[in-house]
């Protein structure tokens, strides 16, 4: 992977990704990007990693509760 240089936009500090990271990321102009603490620095990532987890567990409660959960949808 390629070094990246912080650039100074306006009162902020950014960088410019390469196109091959977002194409890799499938993130173009406007998307979101999210950053999160890893141990070993940080995380770059195109999915919401609360979202990922609230997911998960959404999931595990349908597995667990199918029986019920197919009754209701009667």
């Amino acid at each position: 992977m390629n070094a990246l240089k912080i650039t100074k936009i306006g009162n902020s500090a950014g960088i410019i990704l390469p196109k091959e990271v977002l194409a890799r990321l499938r993130v173009g102009p406007g998307d979101t990007l999210h950053l999160t603490e890893a141990p070993d620095g940080v995380r770059l990532t195109a999915t919401d990693p609360q979202f990922a987890a609230k997911m998960a567990a959404a999931e595990e409660i349908m597995r667990e509760d199918r029986d019920i959960l197919r009754v209701l949808a009667k």
